[in-house]
């Protein structure tokens, strides 16, 4: 007897697709990288496994070659002119690609700004707290947004605000410059601040050796006679 054949639900069936689809889109990725008999140049500038120059030729003839050394012919400068391609193993190619590609976003510094709040009516420990909050984001990399709200009659006291932020500002001194200065978008005034460039220390220098004190010659001892 044929076994029953299941039918898929629905959402089983639309689980299957994304699976299928996401499958496809990680060997596509690759797909854009040409090999072997997918470089269509007319020429081509090849250099061999031992990063020697072999000089400019058609892509048939730099594809004997690399199978005749069993590894691949791989474009990898395709936007120049011509392209340039390595006779390589492509599967270790894709693998030194992938480990440069990991350790240049280890690399990345990822921003954030972070956000401070104020208000008209602060009051002085409140703002103390805030402001270290401020300097220790920026010491630690991201950037600050530091916004105070203006509530109903408060528009009409608008220096006041900008007394607060500004007293940040000068709060904060060298732990982080202004990027955008104080302003006004409808009812909060705000502005961001950025981690300033730390300064590295010079080098103290070495000290000088001691130098030895000159001794004096001692004077002839006289001979007996």
């Amino acid at each position: 007897m044929c076994p029953r054949r299941v039918r898929k639900t629905p959402e089983a069936a639309r689980d299957d697709f994304w699976r299928s689809t996401i499958a496809l889109d990680k060997r596509s990725a690759k797909s854009f990288i040409r090999i072997n008999e997918k470089i269509r140049a007319r020429e081509i500038r090849v250099i061999d496994e031992n990063s020697e120059q072999l000089g400019i030729m058609v892509p048939f003839e730099a594809l004997k070659i690399a199978r005749e050394r069993g590894l691949d012919l791989v474009e990898v400068s395709p936007s120049a002119v011509p392209p340039v391609c390595r006779i390589q193993d492509y599967g270790r190619f894709l693998y030194e690609k992938e480990k440069s590609d990991r350790a240049a976003k280890k690399k990345q510094k990822v921003i954030v700004v972070k956000e401070v709040k104020f208000s008209v009516t602060v009051d002085e420990h409140d703002y103390q707290t805030k402001k270290n909050q401020a300097v220790k984001f920026l010491a630690g990399g991201d950037k600050v947004k530091a916004s105070l709200r203006f509530r109903g009659r408060q528009m009409a006291h608008r220096d006041l605000g900008y007394n607060i932020i500004n007293r940040l500002i000068q709060d904060i001194g060298d732990a982080g410059i202004v990027e955008f200065m104080p302003r006004m978008e409808g009812t909060i005034l705000h502005a961001i601040l950025a981690p300033s460039k730390k300064q590295e220390a010079p080098k103290p220098k070495p000290p000088a050796p001691p130098q030895q004190a000159a001794v004096a010659p001692r004077p002839p001892v006289p001979q007996a006679q």
